[in-house]
C-alpha cells in the first residue's frame, strides 16, 4: 500500500521545493499538493493571496513541482483545491486548482462542497466544473463536511457528513470522474453519528482517496495517526475490505504547528508522519 502526505502545512516553514524533497527522503510514495495558500477566506472576507500560486505563474510553478518530485522519486497523487467554495472569489479558482493537478501529474482534486447544501444543489458545481477537469484528465472528489453547534458542543448536519448524504452526493452526479474522499477525523467528531469505518462501507467502491489524521473522537484536530483516539486498525480493516485500491494520503495539517516545529527541525517532524504512515501501510499488508 502506498502512502502520500499533504505538504501545504510543511510548506509554511520550508516551502514547497524543499518539503517535497524531504517527503520523498523520508519514504514516502506521493504528495498531496495543497492549494489552500491560492487563496484566502478570514472572517467572511475574500483576501487575495501573493503566493505563486495565486499569481501568473502558477502552471510553471506546479510543473517545477512536479519535476522535484520526479528527481526525488515520488509523484503527486492527489491534490486540494481552496475553500471553502461558497465564496464566490474563492470558486473562480477551483478551475486554476485543477490545471495545476493535472501540471503536477495528480490524478485527483478534492473540491469541497459547500457544508450546507444538499446533494443535489452541490451537483451544479460539480457538473459546472466535470467537463474541464475531463479535459486535464483529473477527477474530483467531495470530501465529507461538518459545520459546528456551539450550543451543543458538537458538529451538526453538513453536506456529506453521514454515509446516506454522501453516497448521495456522488450517485446524483454519477460520472466516473466524480468521486469520494473520505476525511477519517470529520467521520469520527462527536455528533456526526457516524464512523469513519460505517462511512468507509457505505461509500465501498465510490471510495478512492483518503484524508488521515487523528482527533480526540470530538473535534477536528488533524493530529498524527495513533497520538489520539482513533481505532486506525479498524480503520484499515475497513479499507481492505471494500477492496480500496487508492493510497494512505495524510492530512494531520495541524501538527507541525501544535508541536511547536520551526523551519530548523520540520524535517524531524516529516520523518515521524512518514513512521506513522509506514505503520499504517504495514497494517494494511498484516492483514490477511
Amino acid at each position: 500500500m502506498k502512502i502520500s502526505t499533504e505538504i501545504g502545512s510543511a510548506a509554511k516553514l520550508l516551502g514547497e521545493e524543499r518539503v517535497i524533497e524531504c517527503v520523498a527522503k523520508a519514504g514516502f510514495d506521493a504528495w498531496d499538493f495543497s492549494m489552500i495558500a491560492m487563496c484566502h477566506y478570514r472572517n467572511h472576507t475574500f483576501e487575495p493571496s501573493s503566493h505563486i500560486l495565486a499569481g501568473k505563474d502558477y502552471l510553471a510553478f506546479a510543473r517545477r513541482l512536479k519535476q522535484i518530485g520526479l528527481d526525488n522519486g515520488i509523484h503527486c497523487n492527489q491534490s486540494h483545491a481552496p475553500f471553502p467554495t461558497y465564496c464566490p472569489e474563492i470558486r473562480s479558482y477551483l478551475k486554476r486548482a485543477i490545471e495545476c493537478t493535472a501540471e503536477a501529474g495528480g490524478e485527483i482534486c478534492v473540491v469541497h462542497p459547500d457544508n450546507r447544501k444538499e446533494a443535489r444543489e452541490n451537483a451544479e458545481m460539480y457538473l459546472e466544473l466535470l467537463p474541464f477537469a475531463k479535459e486535464c484528465g483529473v477527477k474530483l472528489a467531495a470530501e465529507n463536511m461538518w459545520l459546528w453547534d456551539s450550543e451543543r458542543d458538537q458538529v451538526k448536519h453538513a453536506a456529506c457528513m453521514t454515509p446516506d448524504s454522501f453516497c448521495e452526493h456522488i450517485d446524483v452526479v454519477n460520472d466516473p470522474f466524480f468521486v469520494a474522499c473520505l476525511d477519517i477525523g470529520h467521520a469520527e467528531m462527536r455528533g456526526s453519528n457516524t464512523s469513519a469505518v460505517e462511512m468507509i462501507r457505505a461509500l465501498g467502491h465510490r471510495l478512492k482517496a483518503l484524508h488521515i489524521h487523528d482527533n480526540d473522537k470530538w473535534k477536528d484536530l488533524h493530529q498524527i495517526p495513533f497520538s489520539m483516539s482513533i481505532d486506525f486498525d479498524a480503520v484499515i480493516r475497513a479499507l481492505k475490505e471494500i477492496g480500496y485500491e487508492g493510497y494512505l494520503t495524510l492530512e494531520a495539517d495541524a501538527y507541525f504547528k501544535a508541536c511547536g516545529y520551526t523551519a530548523d527541525n520540520a524535517e524531524e517532524g516529516i520523518v515521524k508522519l512518514a513512521e506513522s504512515a509506514k505503520k499504517l501501510a504495514a497494517m494494511w499488508e498484516e492483514i490477511e
